[in-house]
């Protein structure tokens, strides 16, 4: 048998034991490499020989692109179109075409021929092309309320399959509807790389509510989906309502800067308005407001604003102003003399209801009222009204002047000296004189009281002045000083104030001597008048009126 007969032989036996295996797919990305697998990249049958990878025509004819020997690394390429370039074989036998495109959708096969059999793993290829995001274009400048416009097309390039687009409007789908919601969708196919761009044109009638709303296009590919920028349009419609409004932080007071603003609804809003104030119309353009400079309490009422091109359309905004005034008599410094009368008068005029409060020195106090003043009646007087946030406040500062007048003189021993204490009260504050030296030991004034102490060591008694003079007069007060010298010859315990005592016990006893003198001459005089009586044989009338007038005498002296 020759070699032709056989090699006929074989091919014919092969083909008896070639058996057709399923059709599988694989999936690839654009533009990446597709990796094919034989046999789903199960391990190649016992005596292998060769793998051969085939290709399915665009005219249904088998065309080749590489084989390679069982005994060799390296396969080789067979292919005669642009596959030459771009198919290499895998370790596992698998098949790879780098840059995929949409030409390479076909059906693959891998050839495996073996001593015992030859088998075919035919696999179909899928290309996929994820678009580009979608991007909204041809976008509108503005829409008008209640006319339908073309928003937008939107744009999904460049895509396998098709990418299907929607619209949404603040995150929720569009539904067209043919009246307010109209959609129309497109798609071309880009004939050279054969990749699909969806065209979505959105016609739309806008509200007043789009002025704020968020449009986009969404892409949905089973790649993924993807979402475009968002687009806000502006909505013109004309002005329905005006809203007059007072910009303030609070309640108005006089004196202050307030400012009306005239709010108008339509879009553009309008730049032109009058102002209606208190009856007189002020118009105003480029701005929509109007600024009343340092507002008076006549200035309250209503006041108006209107469009310049529509006077029918209006709002109306009632000011009211806060004021306070407050007078105060006196205000001020106010001299005043002790004892004299002083009236204390506050007038307030207000917008609403005030609270009054009075502080004297920085503490609570009532409302001044002075009859007769008193020295503790001087300080500073502060009257405070307060309405809202409005406050007001005066005061005067009160001092009470007077003749200084010595409250007390007295002295007192230490052991080496003696120590005069004299004090006074008086305003202006009063100066001190004494009678005699002395170190001045200490010196204070406060709320019209004033101490001047001294220290003297007196060698004989002593009559000691104290002298106190201001601009309105003087005072003076004596007090009697005994000798330092003289006491301490004296028994422990006796001071000045024992001595003086001791006078007064000597002339009480002086006193009751000189009476009891007295009585005993009385009595010897009765005592002759009775024997002159004995003598003359006087009748004992007379005896007993003399006895009455002796003991009337008698009681009177002992009852002083």
């Amino acid at each position: 048998m020759d070699s032709s007969t056989f090699l006929l032989l074989a091919v014919a036996v092969l083909g008896m034991l070639w058996q057709a295996q399923g059709l599988g797919t694989v999936s690839g990305l654009y533009g990446e490499t597709v990796v094919v697998p034989c046999n789903e990249g199960a391990p190649p049958p016992e005596g292998l020989m060769f793998i051969k990878w085939k290709y399915e025509r665009d005219d249904g004819t088998s065309g080749d692109l590489l084989v390679k020997q069982a005994h060799k690394q390296e396969a080789t390429v067979q292919a005669e179109s642009d596959y030459a370039e771009r198919v290499a074989i895998a370790a596992n036998s698998s098949l790879l075409i780098s840059g995929a495109s949409l030409a390479d959708r076909r059906v693959f096969t891998c050839m495996m021929v073996s001593t015992s059999n030859l088998l075919e793993y035919p696999v179909t290829v899928e290309i996929y092309k994820r678009p580009s995001a979608p991007e909204i274009i041809d976008k509108a400048k503005m829409l008008d309320r209640g006319k339908a416009a073309v928003i937008g097309t939107c744009v999904g390039k460049d895509a396998h399959p098709a990418a299907e687009l929607t619209w949404t409007r603040n995150g929720k789908p569009l539904i067209a509807d043919g009246k307010a919601v109209v959609i129309s969708s497109s798609v071309k196919m880009e004939p050279a790389t054969r990749l699909s761009t969806t065209f979505s044109t959105l016609q739309y009638t806008a509200t007043k509510q789009d002025a704020d709303a968020a449009f986009a296009c969404s892409a949905a590919h089973p790649l993924g989906a993807q979402v475009s920028a968002p687009e806000m349009f502006p909505i013109h419609y004309p002005t329905e309502n005006l809203s007059l409004q007072v910009l303030s932080m609070g309640p108005i007071v006089e004196g202050e800067n307030v400012t009306l603003k005239c709010q108008a609804d339509g879009n553009p809003p309008p730049v032109s308005f009058n102002f209606h104030l208190k009856g007189v119309q002020v118009p105003v353009v480029g701005s929509n407001t109007y600024t009343l400079a340092a507002i008076t309490r006549d200035a309250a009422g209503e006041y108006k604003c209107s469009l310049a091109d529509n006077a029918s359309i209006e709002d109306a905004h009632a000011i009211e102003v806060n004021y306070l005034d407050l007078s105060l008599s006196p205000t001020g410094k106010v001299l005043k003399k002790i004892g004299d009368k002083l009236n204390v008068t506050m007038e307030k005029n207000t917008s609403g209801h005030a609270k009054v409060s009075w502080t004297k020195d920085g503490k609570a106090a009532k409302a001044p009222a002075f009859e007769r003043l008193t020295y503790a009646d001087a300080g500073v007087y502060v009257c405070e009204v307060a309405t809202g946030t409005l406050k007001r406040s005066l005061n005067f500062q009160l001092v009470v002047e007077g003749v200084p007048e010595i409250t007390s003189l007295t002295k007192q021993r230490a052991d080496s000296h003696k120590v005069l204490t004299c004090e006074a009260l008086g305003v202006p504050e009063p100066s001190f004189q004494w009678s005699v030296n002395g170190t001045e030991v200490e010196s204070s004034y406060a709320n019209a009281k004033a101490t001047h102490r001294i220290r003297v060591e007196p060698a004989a008694n002593l009559t000691v002045t104290c002298s106190v003079s201001n601009k309105l007069g003087e005072d003076a007060r004596t007090i009697t000083v005994s000798s330092l010298i003289k006491e301490k010859t004296q028994e422990k315990g006796v001071g000045d104030e024992g001595y003086d005592q001791s006078k007064l016990i000597v002339g009480v006893v002086v006193g009751l001597l000189v009476l009891a003198a007295l009585v005993g001459i009385i009595y010897w005089i009765y005592m002759k008048k009775r024997q002159g009586t004995w003598n003359t044989n006087e009748k004992e009338v007379g005896t007993s009126e003399e006895s009455k007038k002796l003991e009337e005498t008698t009681n009177n002296h002992s009852n002083p």
